[in-house]
Formats: structure tokens, C-alpha cells, sequence
């Protein structure tokens, strides 16, 4: 069998083409503490820094050993981008949204002319081009962005369900506002040199939310982008927080390459669920990733590949203080698994 490179290696198996072994990588968030301290680029200057934020994503290949580097960090740059609070973070936490910026739809208009050369998506944009030039030839190059429906929610804050259960007409034009945005935001990230894009909505949960409203406010808006991106060759990975089992039929409707999966689904549950996506995950990045021993690391890693997961990686973002050795564990029992 042919030896194919990352990039092609992550290309093929997101195609369910044959491919000569798994690919190692993560398509939620990568950075740690040690690899800051190995790179010299440290949260919170590096969600708002291109040089910095290349650099530390550039660590979880250098240092750690996966074979792709994806930015940003963090889920709130679009948030902040449309006005909404931000709590900065620091060293070990992510930001977080604090404050809204969308009530009606009087202030839903005053974002419409937004321009992707400005604020922290410009950063990201910038780091992503970076990020190609050095290594697009041989890597994968991964995009990340919250999903439509968790970026209508930070948009509108406390309100969103609300509005959601009672059918206010805020609800349709934010996501979308939001998923026009998603689309184009996307479309910069592949001309900037990404060439995997994946999408994060985490409160689109199937557990908050459940099967009729996920078809209904999350699955065309998600679909919108899976097809922008298939028109250009793009593959597209969503994950979704929370035990999703019940809901994976649905979000393969989406048209996504990958669907990632946390620790509370079970694997051969889930790739009998689905038909087209093949399903990534879901190694606890809590107890295992985290608080795990490299030997408990490579009991779960093989009981997840037993399972017959799609592709074996992090379940949910990396926590910050997961040590190398632990991530580099699982990537030795991603690599020497082949299909």
C-alpha cells in the first residue's frame, strides 16, 4: 500500500478512502502549558496574536507530535467579533463570553457590515496563512470555528433559549446571520490555506435540545457550510458536546466528512448510528488525557479503536495542563493502528 503524507493520509480517511494507517490528529483544541513554555507563546496573548497563536499551534506538532496544526484556541472570537463580552482568560483558562450584543432585530442589523480583515477573525485568518506557508505542502492546515446555532446563542445571550422554545422571529434571522457568516468566515480560513474546517456548536447538544429542534435550528444552518465546503474540496468535522448518541443520525444529515464525539458516547453505538461520516473521538480528556497514566492512555486507546472509531483523538478540547507525554501516548496507538 502507498505511504501517503498527513495531509494526504487525513484527506483520504476523511473520504473513507483507503488509506496505509490512521492519522494522528486533533480537531479541537490543541494548546497546553508545557507546550507554551517549550514555544515561548503563552495563552491569553496568543488568542490575540497571529505570530504567537501560529506559534503555539505549530507546538502540537513540534512538541507534542500530531500531524496537522489548527487554530484558534478558543470559541469566542466571533463572539467578540459581533460585539459581545469577553472575559480574557489566562495561562491554564480559555476566554469566555460574559456579555451579549443582540437583543432584537434593530441590533441583529448594526452587524451586518462586517468586514473579516478586522479584530481577533483577522488574527485567526492571518495565523492560518502562516500556518500554510510553513507547512501546507506536507500538513494538514485546520480551520476551527463555533457552529451557527452556539454563535446565535453567545450572540443573544440568556434570551436565546427563551425565544427559541416560544418561536420569536429573532431566532430564524440570527442563525442565518450566523450561518451566512460561518460560510464566508470558512471560505476565508480555505483561501488562507486551510484545508480541513472544523466546526464546534457545542449548545446545539441533542441532550439541551433534543432530535426536533436540532433538525430544525441547527441542521440546515451546519449543512450550509458542509456544502460551501464540499464545493471547494473541503472537508468539515463538527463536534457537538454531550452524550450526541441519540442524535448522530441526524447530524449526518449535515453532509460533515467527520462527526467527533466526547467520552459519553459509545463508539460502536455511534459508527452503527451513522452512515455517511465516519465518527472521531473519544478519548476522555478529563480522566484520561488529564489525570491518566500513559498506560491507562493506551487501555482506553485501544478500546476505543476496537470499537471501531473512525479516527482516534482528544473527545472534547485538550485541557491545558494535560501533560505531552499522556497526548503523545495516544498518538503512538493512533499510528500504529491501521484499518
Amino acid at each position: 500500500m502507498a505511504k501517503y503524507t498527513p495531509k494526504e493520509r487525513l484527506y483520504r480517511a476523511l473520504r473513507k478512502q483507503q488509506v496505509d494507517r490512521m492519522p494522528a490528529v486533533c480537531f479541537t483544541q490543541t494548546a497546553t502549558v508545557e507546550q507554551m513554555e517549550a514555544c515561548g507563546a503563552y495563552w491569553p496573548e496568543a488568542h490575540a496574536d497571529a505570530e504567537k497563536m501560529a506559534t503555539l499551534a505549530e507546538a502540537a506538532h513540534t512538541v507534542v507530535g500530531f500531524e496537522a496544526v489548527r487554530v484558534p484556541f478558543d470559541i469566542t472570537a466571533e463572539a467578540e467579533f459581533f460585539g459581545c463580552g469577553i472575559k480574557a482568560g489566562d495561562l491554564k483558562q480559555q476566554p469566555s463570553v460574559i456579555k451579549p450584543s443582540v437583543k432584537n432585530l434593530e441590533d441583529l442589523d448594526k452587524l451586518k457590515n462586517y468586514n473579516l480583515k478586522e479584530g481577533r477573525i483577522a488574527v485567526v485568518l492571518e495565523a492560518v496563512k502562516i500556518l500554510s506557508e510553513k507547512y501546507g505542502k506536507e500538513l494538514p492546515i485546520i480551520g476551527s470555528m463555533i457552529g451557527p446555532f452556539s454563535l446565535a446563542q453567545h450572540i443573544n445571550g440568556d434570551a436565546w433559549f427563551g425565544n427559541l422554545f416560544t418561536g420569536e422571529e429573532i431566532v430564524p434571522a440570527l442563525l442565518d446571520f450566523c450561518s451566512d457568516f460561518n460560510v464566508a468566515y470558512a471560505k476565508a480560513m480555505v483561501e488562507n490555506g486551510a484545508d480541513t474546517i472544523a466546526i464546534i456548536d457545542p449548545t446545539a447538544s441533542y441532550e439541551l435540545i433534543g432530535g426536533e429542534f436540532y433538525e430544525k435550528y441547527a441542521l440546515p444552518y451546519q449543512k450550509k457550510i458542509a456544502d460551501a465546503m464540499k464545493e471547494l474540496d473541503v472537508a468539515t468535522v463538527l463536534h457537538i458536546c454531550g452524550n450526541t448518541t441519540n442524535g448522530l443520525g441526524i447530524m449526518d444529515k449535515t453532509g460533515v466528512n467527520g462527526i467527533s464525539v466526547d467520552q459519553k458516547v459509545d463508539i460502536k453505538t455511534a459508527t452503527g448510528n451513522v452512515k455517511d461520516a465516519i465518527i472521531v473521538g473519544n478519548l476522555d480528556p478529563v480522566a484520561v488525557l488529564w489525570n491518566g497514566t500513559p498506560e491507562e492512555i493506551e487501555e482506553a486507546s485501544k478500546k476505543v479503536l476496537e470499537a471501531g472509531v473512525g479516527l482516534l483523538t482528544v473527545g472534547c478540547g485538550t485541557v491545558s495542563m494535560t501533560p505531552t507525554v499522556n497526548l503523545q501516548k495516544m498518538i503512538e496507538c493512533t499510528k500504529n493502528y491501521t484499518y
